[in-house]
């Protein structure tokens, strides 16, 4: 007979192991929503730069969906704008296109140049001009 605060499919696998531990549960929750929230975070910093960016905050989303019902919300939130965004990205001209291709090639060019790497490769290659220096990590 099942206790009638437990769900029956809680009965199912390993994680009925947490379910029937108070501090368990609240410790592994905790350890889920940690590593969701970093996915998330690492994924929202991403998302300028080509790459996994949305893969990795879906990933994220779809971790803290596994414990928190909003997550689950969101993530079909986003997931619906992004298909929205995309499909309206297909229809535009091939401008449309390549000026929103040049603003990523901007973000990404920024970014390289605000930390320094431009003054690194630069400095392998005996190339020491000051306007390569990064002004946040350029000072020698």
């Amino acid at each position: 007979m099942t206790k009638p605060d437990v769900k029956p499919d809680e009965h199912k696998g390993w994680r009925h192991w947490f379910h029937r531990n108070p501090a368990l549960n609240l410790a592994y929750r905790i350890g889920v929503g940690v590593l969701g929230g970093l996915v998330l975070i690492a994924g929202i910093i991403m998302i300028p730069y080509p790459g996994p960016g949305w893969l990795v905050v879906f990933a994220g989303l779809a971790i803290l969906a596994t414990e928190f019902e909003w997550a689950g919300r969101v993530l079909k939130f986003v997931k619906r704008y992004y298909d929205r965004w995309v499909e309206w990205l297909k229809r535009q001209p091939g401008w449309v296109r390549a000026l929103v291709m040049a603003g990523v090639c901007l973000i990404v060019l920024a970014t390289v140049y605000l930390l320094n790497v431009f003054a690194l490769v630069g400095g392998w290659f005996g190339v020491e001009w000051s306007w390569l220096q990064s002004p946040i990590f350029g000072s020698r």
